[in-house]
């Protein structure tokens, strides 16, 4: 079974904690810090493979989490970076964020990878915090955390040639013959369940073909599994259209023809512009000198398109029609998708300044600061360290939330409260 869209969450590793770490050393009574770095994050890195066809994987597993990053160590030892994970798709995958919708990557190329979610940034040890009037920091800078969002996976499957047209038509065994591939035909009322792939060689050169699922009236609409089976069609290049001129069916083919080309213009009108070819099967089945064939025949051409007879199962008139199908590729423009908003990776980075801000509210006299990386800060001070105290003061100082409060009506002596830990301000801070 293709299973062709899946939603499933991402989350990178947060950053590693720095170190709180001084020198033990024999006669050196006090030595200087020697707290190391926490170490990045994993990403989470979304990867083309060609060896996959579905996203079926991802039917059953909804959550994939990169490695955090290590904590810092003392000696100055860095913390180990979080392993990045690599989320593999099959080629052909479009990768959506759930909240906005917009596009993050089309990995339409075997090997292509992009980062989907950076992995937070690692805390400072105490090391970089001295200097000539600190000389023993007693603190640490925290790590940054992942980020976490949902996504919409999206297969579309990579095809030069297309086959569409009604259930029943012959599409399933022109692919077989053409090809090496192998789908399941029967002599079916209703549609194949999924799209199929396979190979035209020729001497010199290869294209891909796809059996596009029969399309039925209304497909447009969402009738039948239509919408599922018409998006498939959007990335091939060239489309050959399967017509039973026989009426085998009870089905008349210039309506055939008709339906299937409305079906598609209302889908999107780059569809019914696509380069196009008829193949007119079961030819076997009429005399070619049928008047009804012939009329057939002159309101194809009509259309601008070329006709070719063929009878798939005894491999009557493949070959003509692969070599005009390849005809065709050499010259159709590069596939070009419906037009989508992008998403954008710098405005999600500025929204990484929302972590570092620091919101101030007044409650009942009480100055209260809250943000996450301002939590991350005060749980990482030392309450009995000067220096430590210092630093926490200097983050709120330059986060702006003193000129915040001061528009509030902060004033010396007034409590201010982060967390449960509260204090009076004062100007010398």
């Amino acid at each position: 079974m293709l299973v062709d869209r899946a939603k499933i969450t991402i989350i990178s590793g947060r950053g590693g904690n720095g170190s709180v770490s001084f020198r033990r050393e024999p006669f050196v009574p006090e030595g200087g810090p020697d707290g190391g770095d926490g170490g990045n994050g994993g990403n989470v890195v979304f990867l083309a493979d060609r060896d996959l066809r579905t996203l079926m994987d991802f039917r059953y597993k909804r959550k994939y989490q990169a490695e955090n990053g290590q904590n810092g160590m003392k000696k100055k030892c860095y913390g180990k970076r979080g392993q990045d994970l690599i989320i593999k798709v099959p080629v052909g995958t479009m990768v959506f964020d759930a909240e906005t919708g917009h596009l993050m990557h089309d990995l339409k190329e075997a090997g292509d990878s992009f980062i989907a979610a950076k992995g937070g940034r690692g805390g400072k040890g105490n090391v970089h915090f001295k200097n000539s009037v600190r000389q023993a920091p007693n603190f640490a800078e925290a790590g940054t955390p992942g980020k976490e969002r949902e996504v919409i996976l999206e297969l579309k499957m990579i095809a030069d040639v297309g086959l569409v047209g009604f259930p029943n038509v012959g599409k399933s065994s022109l692919l077989a013959v053409a090809t090496n591939a192998k789908p399941k035909i029967e002599n079916y009322h209703f549609t194949t369940i999924d799209p199929n792939l396979g190979v035209v060689q020729f001497d010199d050169s290869e294209f891909i073909m796809a059996d596009i699922a029969g399309i039925i009236e209304g497909a447009h609409q969402g009738a039948g599994l239509g919408l599922r089976f018409l998006k498939h069609i959007e990335r091939t290049r060239v489309l050959i259209h399967v017509i039973d001129v026989s009426g085998s069916e009870g089905r008349d083919p210039k309506d055939d023809f008709d339906k299937i080309m409305e079906e598609l213009s209302s889908y999107s009108e780059k569809l019914s512009k696509k380069p196009m070819i008829v193949a007119a099967n079961k030819i076997d089945l009429i005399d070619e000198d049928d008047p009804k064939y012939l009329e057939f025949l002159d309101y194809i051409k009509s259309k601008g398109y070329d006709v070719y007879p063929i009878c798939a199962p005894i491999n009557h008139g493949v070959k003509e029609l692969m070599y005009a199908a390849k005809r065709a590729l050499d010259t159709a423009p590069d596939d070009v998708l419906e037009d989508y908003e992008m998403f954008d990776f710098e405005a999600d980075e500025a929204k990484g300044e929302e972590y570092r801000k620091v919101n101030v509210r007044k409650v009942d006299g009480v100055f209260i600061l809250e943000g996450e990386q301002l939590q991350k800060i005060f749980e990482s001070t030392n309450l009995n360290d000067m220096g430590s105290l210092r630093y926490l003061f200097k983050y709120i100082e330059q986060s702006g939330a003193i000129k915040d409060m001061k528009l509030l009506g902060l004033e010396e002596g007034d409590t201010v409260k982060i967390d449960d830990f509260e204090f009076e301000y004062f100007d010398e801070y």
